[in-house]
């Protein structure tokens, strides 16, 4: 089982493991795709503190990496 670790930032996930970025397009962070906004904000910026930016449930997006077979560390 994959495991991703919310205390990274969204840059560092996404240069480890591309299906990342699809996931948080698909959860609802559409601006994940734009051109370097992973490498800009992305570098700063980790999944819980984009969702409380984005007012998304911490929750609802750790159930949805779950579902997808990921394990979470924080």
């Amino acid at each position: 089982m994959p495991a991703i670790d919310f205390t990274k930032t969204v840059y560092e996930l996404c240069k480890d493991n591309v299906e990342i970025v699809k996931i948080l397009e698909e959860i609802g962070f559409k601006e994940i795709t734009k051109p370097n906004m992973l490498s800009t904000m992305g570098r700063y910026m980790t999944i819980p503190k984009g969702a409380k930016v984005k007012g998304f449930n911490i929750d609802e997006i750790k159930n949805e990496f779950i579902k997808r077979g990921y394990e979470i560390k924080e």
